[in-house]
This record gives C-alpha cells, structure tokens and sequence, in this order.
C-alpha cells in the first residue's frame, strides 16, 4: 500500500505517516521502485498494537 493509500482507508494523515516513519514509530515500511510502501498486514498490527497500549490499563506490547 502507498502512504495515501493508507491514509484514506486508515483515517491516517500522509504527513502523520510521513512523521511516524521518520521517527521510528509507525506501521513497518520498505522501498519498492523507490517509493515507500506498507504491507497492510503490518498496518493493521501496528493499529492493533496501537489500541492495546492506550486501552485504560492496558500494557503496551
């Protein structure tokens, strides 16, 4: 998936991606042809992981 791909079916601002991937703590990403993509099933742990760490006593995994 491309970063505006993720960002329309995540809710995810591209700049936000952009931001998260620069500083090491976003959805996994490699190169491919020289253009950054993701691999939905990464996004949608990094999303999982997300939820489990904010929930009200949750641990962060």
């Amino acid at each position: 998936m491309t970063t505006a791909e993720v960002g329309v079916e995540f809710g995810i601002p591209a700049g936000t991606l952009r931001y998260y991937r620069a500083s090491g703590v976003g959805p996994a990403s490699f190169r491919l042809a020289g253009r950054v993509r993701y691999r939905r099933s990464e996004v949608l742990a990094w999303i999982d992981a997300q939820e489990r760490s904010t929930r009200r006593g949750g641990v962060a995994v």
